[in-house]
C-alpha cells in the first residue's frame, strides 16, 4: 500500500490531536500586524492561541494575512518525500477566500513526487473533516486518485458543511473575505450574524439575531436548511474563538436532534481568528449517512 502524506494549510482549524492521529502536516499562512511585524500561523496549542486572541483584542487595527509561498509548499512536499512518502494529498481553503490553492498547485509542478491538490471550497473546521475522511479511505487501500474522486463526490453531494456565527461582523468585512451586505452590519447593534460556506466556497451571511440563545437556534435552523436532516448520523468539530461555552450549549441541543458519532473541539487559528473575530462559534459538520 502506498504511503500518502496529507497536507493542509493553517486555515484548517484542526483539533491538535488529529495532526498525529491522521498523519497530517500544516503549511502556515502569516499574520502581518499594522506595525509591519509578521508571524506564522503555526500553532494549534490552546494556550498559545489564547495569548494571540488577547493580542488581537488589544490591537488598534485588524492585522492583514498572507497566503503561503510556493517555496513553503515545495519544502513541505520535499520533506514528505525525504520521510519516505510515495505521494501527497493537499487540501486547501476555498480559492474564493485565498490564493493558497494556487501556491500549492505551482509548487506541485516543481517537485518529483506525485501531489494531488484539492480546493475544498471550505474553510476552518470543515477541512479537517475532509482530511479525516481521506485518511480513512487511504487506510482501506484506496489509491490517491480514488480518494480524490470520492472527496469531490462528497463535496458535490454536500456532505461537509461549515456553519457558525460571529459576534463582530466588522472583522469579516474589513478583512475582505466577505461582501458587506446591506442589513448585516451586526456589530453596530451587538447582534450575532450567522455565516455559512456555500457550494461555491463563499462565506455568506444568512441571518442575524440578538443574544446567544437565539444564535444557537439560528445555527440549528441553518443545519436543517442545508439538508442535515434531524436524526441523521453526523460528525462534528466545534470551532470557536474563545467561546467554548457557546459550543457546549449548542452541542447539547444538537445531540438532542442528531446522532453524533464523533465530536472534537478546535480553536480558531491565527488567520481564521483575524477574519472572524473574537467570540465566533460554530461547527464543521460531516453527514455520515
Amino acid at each position: 500500500m502506498e504511503k500518502t502524506k496529507i497536507i493542509l494549510d493553517s486555515t484548517s482549524d484542526i483539533p491538535r490531536s488529529w495532526l498525529e492521529k491522521f498523519d497530517i502536516e500544516l503549511v502556515p499562512l502569516h499574520i502581518i500586524w499594522p506595525n509591519g511585524d509578521s508571524e506564522p500561523d503555526d500553532t494549534r496549542d490552546e494556550k498559545e492561541l489564547m495569548v494571540f486572541y488577547k493580542k488581537l483584542e488589544n490591537s488598534e487595527a485588524i492585522p492583514k494575512t498572507s497566503q503561503p509561498s510556493v517555496k513553503q509548499f515545495q519544502e513541505a512536499y520535499l520533506k514528505a518525500k525525504e520521510e519516505g512518502y510515495d505521494n501527497i494529498l493537499v487540501l486547501t481553503i476555498s480559492s474564493q477566500m485565498s490564493g493558497t490553492s494556487n501556491s500549492a498547485l505551482l509548487a506541485a509542478s516543481e517537485v518529483d513526487i506525485p501531489v494531488k491538490v484539492i480546493d475544498t471550497k471550505m474553510a476552518s473546521s470543515s477541512i479537517p473533516l475532509i482530511a479525516r475522511y481521506a485518511r480513512e479511505l487511504l487506510n482501506k487501500g484506496l489509491s490517491l486518485d480514488e480518494v480524490s474522486e470520492k472527496i469531490l463526490e462528497m463535496r458535490k453531494n454536500k456532505k461537509f458543511h461549515a456553519i457558525f456565527f460571529v459576534s463582530d461582523f466588522n472583522f469579516l468585512v474589513k478583512g475582505g473575505r466577505i461582501n458587506k451586505i446591506q442589513g448585516f452590519m451586526g456589530n453596530l447593534l451587538k447582534l450575532k450574524v450567522g455565516i455559512f460556506i456555500n457550494e461555491n466556497g463563499e462565506m455568506i451571511p444568512f441571518d442575524k439575531v440578538r443574544g446567544a440563545k437565539k444564535a444557537y437556534q439560528m445555527i440549528l435552523r441553518k443545519m436543517e436548511e442545508e439538508g442535515i436532516k434531524i436524526g441523521q448520523k453526523i460528525g462534528l468539530i466545534g470551532v470557536h474563538c474563545n467561546a467554548k461555552e457557546d459550543i457546549d450549549e449548542m452541542l447539547k441541543m444538537i445531540k438532542e436532534r442528531y446522532n453524533v458519532e464523533y465530536f472534537e473541539y478546535a480553536n480558531t487559528g491565527k488567520v481564521i481568528s483575524t477574519h472572524v473575530g473574537l467570540k465566533m462559534a460554530g461547527f464543521g459538520v460531516e453527514i455520515l449517512d
